[in-house]
Order: C-alpha cells, then structure tokens, then sequence
C-alpha cells in the first residue's frame, strides 16, 4: 500500500512562536491577511494584537470574529464577504478547532465558490484555495495540522466531514504560552480530544509506519502530562508538551485517518450541541471497550505507552488496562454524561437511528478495528448516556 504523507510544509513550535508569524506571512508571499477568529480572542484583545503587529510588518490585517462553535454553512457566509471585502490573500485562523475549521472552510470557498455540502465526505478536494496559517490556542484538536475541517450544514443539521490536500494549513504556529489561562474544564476535554486523535491514528486500519511514530509519542506525552495541566494550568512544562502532542496526533490522524470515536461524536455535536472534545471524551472509553478482541496488539501498544502496562503484560490485559484507565481519566476529568445536559430520554433514544447512520455515513467507522452495525452503534450510544463520571 502507498501512503501519501501530507504535512503542513512550515510548523514553527515553542514558546513565543506567534512572534514570528509576520515572517510566516512574508515567506509564503502573503500581503493582505484576514484573521479569523471567535467573539472571546477578539475581546481579549489577542486579535487585535496580532493584527497591529502584522499592519506594523507591512501587511493589512482585518479581524474577522463572527466564528461560532462547531461552525455551519450559514457561519460561513459573513466571513466569505469579510475575505473578499479585505481582498485578503492569506487567512490565519487564531483559535481553537472551530475557529481553525473555520478559517479552512473559507480559505477553500474564496476561491471555488459553490457549496461546502458540494464537498463532503467522501470527496477529497484538492482545487485551489488561499493559504492557511492555523494559530490553535487550544492542545487538543490538531486542526492546525490536519487536511480536514469539520462544518454542519445549516439546511439539515448534518456534520460534514470535509477533507483533501486543499484543507491542509500552509502553516501553523504552535505557541503552547497561547494555553496557559485554559480553564480546566477545556483543559480536560481538549486533552481527551488529542489522545483520542493518537489511539484513534494507531488503530486505524489506515495506520502507517509515519503515522504510528506520531501517534505514539502523542500519547506518551499526555499520559505525563494531562492530569498535570488539568491541575495546575500554570504548569508550563505540562501545557507544553500538551500542545505539542496535540499537534503530533494531528499530524498523525491526518495521515491514518480516524475511527468509530468520531464517527459517533460528529452526529452529538449536530443534533444536541455537544462540543466536539467533549463528545469525544464521552465515547472514547466504551468504544475502546467495544472494540478490545479485534486488534489487541495495537490498543496494548497504546496502552504500554500512555504508561499503565508494560511489556511483560499480555496483549489482551494491556489492551484491557487502556480501557480501564479510559474510564477513569474520564472519571478524574470530569467528564459529563449526555444525560448531564439535560437531554430527555425520550429525545435521546429518538435520535439514535439518525446518529447512528450518520456515522456509518461519514466512513469513519469502517476505519475501527471492530466495524459496528448499526444496531450495535446505537446500543453504544444508549451505554453513554447516563453512564457514571
């Protein structure tokens, strides 16, 4: 099998990286940028600070920060104007997922036009689009890193996965100090994110030897460091190595492509706004459970390297020890039910034929190691429900 590797051609990573970001402008031959970003960054004034020292480089900058969370087709149509009003040639994306997913979705559709459901799953688009610049200010999705960009469509609720070389950031800055006032909260359920994205890219029946390399240094460096920045978010060290393992496992799902987690995940956030990270963490733990028998070497590969079995351990009881320290970061974490929201059971129970096949749709289950039934997803989803943090 031929694996074609994409990663964003320039990655600068570290502690004041943003500093640099008039030079990343400069060498990609960028000269009007529109930064797009959420509400809370622009009141923070981060924007409005990387715009200043962008104008002061000699490059126009406008803010654009009408992005919502888990960005729709209708989100987008401001910011396609804002794009186009800048005469911009180059888009940062400053944020977290939806903001980087955002800026993606725009980049692509100043230049194609047309529809984003034009470009869903599985169509790779590999046209034309504006160059990226992803700034994340979170250590959990990766999206800075990856050929992917997530948007609901506003007319029928659906989720989109929409994903292709012309998505793939043409940069991305990784400046972990952008972490350090992250509530612990989102701390919690970004970090869960990113060890999802890990255990998700070895899994994978798309897993390559590039990927797995990636993969498994990520969670290496969560297993020392998440329940440390969820403590104590002034822990440099911790957010870190969060941030750059947020950026690893990115790199590493963008290539293996993820599993049966996000399937289930996407159709939460659409019909009950559960935020991505969130809905992740809600499912990893039972479907890393439903999924122990198909592929025990690998999970016990995740397992010896999050650091809670060893080699000496069987493969079948390292894969089981994963499960059982799933469920209780999400126990440590925190880590909501959908029933904590407020959701009916009658609502829920409504929904699961629809969730179901929308992630049977998106593809990303056939990825699992254990390929669900439909059946079988929506009995997964009646296990989360109320489960116990």
């Amino acid at each position: 099998m031929v694996h074609r590797i994409s990663v964003p051609p320039v990655l600068r990573i570290g502690g004041g990286a943003l500093a640099e970001l008039p030079d990343t402008v400069r060498g990609l031959r960028a000269s009007r940028a529109v930064i797009v970003t959420d509400a809370f960054l622009s009141g923070t004034g981060v924007a409005a600070d990387i715009a200043r020292a962008l104008d002061a480089a000699g490059v126009p900058a406008t803010v654009f920060d009408e992005t919502v969370p888990d960005p729709t087709t209708a989100s987008l149509e401001a910011g396609i104007r804002a794009v186009a009003d800048h005469d911009a040639d180059v888009v940062v994306g400053l944020g977290g997922g939806s903001a980087i997913d955002s800026a993606k979705a725009l980049a692509v559709l100043a230049v194609r036009g047309g529809a984003m459901r034009e470009l869903k799953a599985p169509v790779q688009y590999d046209g034309a689009a504006l160059p990226v610049i992803a700034i994340p200010t979170t250590a959990g999705t990766g999206s800075e890193a990856t050929q992917f960009t997530v948007i609901t469509d506003s007319a029928s609720g659906e989720k989109m996965l929409c994903g292709g070389p012309a998505y793939l950031p043409s940069a991305a800055i990784v400046d972990y100090e952008l972490t350090l006032s992250m509530p612990p909260r989102l701390t919690a359920d970004t970090g869960l994110d990113a060890l999802t994205h890990a255990v998700e890219a070895y899994v994978s029946s798309r897993a390559s030897g590039f990927s797995d390399a990636l993969a498994l240094q990520a969670i290496r460096q969560i297993g020392g460091s998440l329940r440390r920045a969820y403590a104590d978010g002034g822990d440099a060290g911790a957010r870190e190595s969060m941030m750059e393992a947020a950026t690893l496992a990115g790199i590493a799902f963008s290539n293996s492509s993820v599993a049966l987690v996000h399937g289930m995940s996407r159709p939460l956030g659409a019909r009950f706004r559960i935020a991505h990270g969130m809905a992740n963490a809600m499912l990893f733990a039972a479907v890393t459970e439903f999924s122990l028998g198909a592929a025990d070497a690998r999970y016990a590969d995740c397992a010896r390297a999050l650091g809670v079995a060893g080699e000496q351990d069987a493969d079948a009881e390292a894969a089981r020890a994963l499960v059982t320290e799933l469920h209780r970061l999400r126990a440590e974490l925190a880590v909501p039910a959908p029933a904590d929201f407020g959701i009916a059971p009658d609502d829920w129970e409504a929904a699961l034929r629809t969730m179901a096949e929308q992630a049977l749709a998106s593809g990303s289950p056939a990825n699992n190691p254990r390929v669900p039934s439909r059946g079988e997803i929506e009995e997964l989803y009646r296990r989360i429900y109320a489960q116990a943090a």
